[in-house]
């Protein structure tokens, strides 16, 4: 894999780190939207913006949900903005399959978590950036994802590849990762891993901790198999476009 250099240890309690990398032309070929569409490119890693007491409350949310479901391979995912969940080598809509049963499994409470995590995060990659979090609209897919060291039974399960979120999802403009549980502790391997060209800096998952990023190729990133254990995380991501955003999730 080259030169692999540690951005974030799992020991580390970062207030803010943050390094800039030169923005790539990926954005070009989308609409350009003044004062939020990225000029200052680059990747951040911070241990302050969500506690582990929090991040333990939302992993519980995406157990219970991950527990009506789960791939027959080793990647498992719930998006609760549209209810895709992973069920054997297919999705289900959770909504429809469960109907009025979703209320004995996600509580208003949880979803208000959610939303409050979810602007928290929204605000620190504004700071960051320097964009208004205004500017910054909530897009699909949004999604919790449970790795294992199963073997993969489709190409949904196969996380490991690399690849750049604003070529596979066009409306992603800023990625961020909050991660549920603990590198070494409750899995191995899985690491989250930025691939330049000059060498790999490696993000060691821990509870609370969320990584957050420009969504282009100058963050070709990948996630390093599972090896044992059981890996949580939510995806969050931002798009520019207001046509691509979506809202809050919320019990009907």
């Amino acid at each position: 894999d080259g030169v692999t250099e540690v951005l974030a240890h799992r020991s580390d309690t970062l207030q803010d780190k943050f390094v800039e990398v030169p923005c790539s032309e990926d954005y070009e070929s989308h609409k350009r939207f003044a004062g939020c569409t990225p000029r200052k490119c680059g990747r951040g890693v911070t241990d302050a913006v969500i506690t582990r007491e929090e991040a333990e409350r939302i992993r519980r949310i995406a157990e219970r949900g991950l527990s009506l479901g789960g791939s027959d391979g080793g990647a498992s995912i719930l998006d609760l903005h549209s209810g895709a969940l992973s069920l054997g080598k297919h999705f289900v809509n959770l909504y429809r399959y469960f109907g009025d049963k979703i209320q004995d499994i996600f509580t208003e409470e949880d979803f208000a978590l959610y939303r409050d995590v979810r602007q928290r995060i929204q605000q620190r990659i504004a700071q960051v950036f320097g964009i208004s979090s205004s500017a910054l609209y909530l897009t699909k897919p949004t999604f919790f994802s449970r790795m294992n060291s199963t073997g993969a039974k489709t190409t949904h399960d196969e996380y490991w590849h690399p690849h750049v979120d604003k070529v596979t999802y066009g409306s992603f403009d800023y990625t961020s990762l909050l991660y549920l549980s603990d590198y070494s502790k409750d899995f191995g391997g899985g690491r989250f891993v930025f691939m330049d060209a000059d060498s790999n800096k490696t993000v060691e998952p821990r509870a609370g901790r969320v990584s957050f990023f420009t969504s282009g190729s100058e963050n070709l990133h990948r996630v390093e198999r599972v090896q044992w254990g059981t890996r949580f995380a939510i995806t969050i991501s931002f798009s520019c476009d207001p046509q691509h955003g979506i809202g809050d999730p919320g019990v009907a």
